[in-house]
C-alpha cells in the first residue's frame, strides 16, 4: 500500500504535489472494493490506530491516501488527493468539522466523483451529531466503534447510504421533523468545543485520568479545561457542574 499523505506543522506545509501522489492501483487480496480514505483527526495516536485497524487495503479495501490534523490541512489534503470518504472528527483547530464541511461543500456536490464525509468522534452529543449531518456529512459513528464496522460503515457511505452509531440517529430524525430552532444557551455557548466534552464527561462521572485518555489529552489539560468552564458557568466544583450539565440533558 502506498504511503498516505500526511498534512502535519502549520497549514499548507504538505504542498499540492505531495498530496496528490496517485494512489495505488487496485490489487488483488480485498476483492473488487476498494475506497480511497482521508483521516482527518488532530491526534496522530488516533489517526495512527485507525490506519493499523482499517488500513490494510489487501484485507479491507480501504486506502489510506492522506491525513490531517486541523482544518487547513484537511482541506488542503481532501482537495488534492478527492478520496470518495473522509473520516472526520467533529473538534479541530481552525473551526471544527463543520469548517471542513463547509469548505469542502463544492467536492461534495460533485456529481461525477463526490467526496463524502463520514464523522468519527468521541462525542455522542446531540448538537455535534445534527451540526455535521447539517453540514453535509453522511454518517456519524463514535470512537467506539470496531474496525470491522468501520471498514462497513465506509463503504455503505462511499455507496451513498447514511450510517449512524446506535441512537444517534434518533437524534437526526428528532431534529429534522422540528419545524422549530433549537434554544441558544449563552452559557452554553460561552464554552469551546473541547470545554464541552470535558463537561459532559466529567457529568458522567468520569476520573481526570480517564479523561486524559479518552481525549488523549494530559490529566495536566484537563485541569485546566475545568477550571476554565467552572470560571465561565460561575461554578464552584464538578458537583455543581454535574448538576448544570443533567438540567440541559447534556450528559
Amino acid at each position: 500500500m502506498s504511503d498516505p499523505t500526511e498534512a502535519n506543522g502549520t497549514a499548507g506545509t504538505a504542498g499540492a504535489g505531495e498530496a496528490a501522489r496517485p494512489a495505488q492501483a487496485a490489487g488483488d487480496g480485498a476483492g473488487e472494493r476498494r475506497v480511497r480514505v482521508v483521516l482527518v483527526d488532530d491526534h496522530r495516536m488516533f489517526r495512527t490506530g485507525v490506519q493499523a485497524e482499517i488500513g490494510q487495503t489487501a484485507e479491507t479495501g480501504v486506502e489510506v491516501v492522506g491525513e490531517a490534523a486541523d482544518v487547513d490541512q484537511a482541506v488542503t489534503v481532501i482537495t488534492a488527493t478527492r478520496p470518495e470518504v473522509v473520516l472526520l472528527d467533529v473538534h479541530l483547530p481552525g473551526g471544527g468539522g463543520v469548517e471542513v464541511l463547509r469548505r469542502c461543500a463544492p467536492l461534495m456536490s460533485d456529481a461525477e466523483r463526490p467526496v463524502r464525509f463520514l464523522a468519527l468522534s468521541v462525542s455522542d452529543a446531540a448538537e455535534d451529531v445534527i451540526g455535521v449531518i447539517r453540514g453535509g456529512a453522511r454518517g456519524y459513528v463514535t470512537k467506539t466503534i470496531t474496525g470491522t464496522d468501520l471498514v462497513d460503515s465506509v463503504f455503505r457511505v462511499q455507496e451513498g447510504d447514511a450510517v449512524f452509531s446506535p441512537r444517534l440517529a434518533g437524534f437526526v430524525l428528532d431534529a429534522f421533523a422540528s419545524t422549530d430552532a433549537p434554544p441558544v444557551d449563552e452559557d452554553l455557548d460561552r464554552l469551546t468545543q473541547r470545554e464541552r466534552e470535558v463537561l459532559r464527561l466529567i457529568a458522567r462521572g468520569y476520573a481526570y485520568k480517564e479523561i486524559a485518555k479518552q481525549l488523549y489529552i494530559s490529566v495536566k489539560t484537563v485541569e485546566s479545561h475545568v477550571s476554565a468552564v467552572l470560571r465561565k458557568l460561575q461554578l464552584s466544583n464538578r458537583h455543581e457542574l454535574t448538576r448544570w450539565a443533567t438540567a440541559r440533558r447534556l450528559v
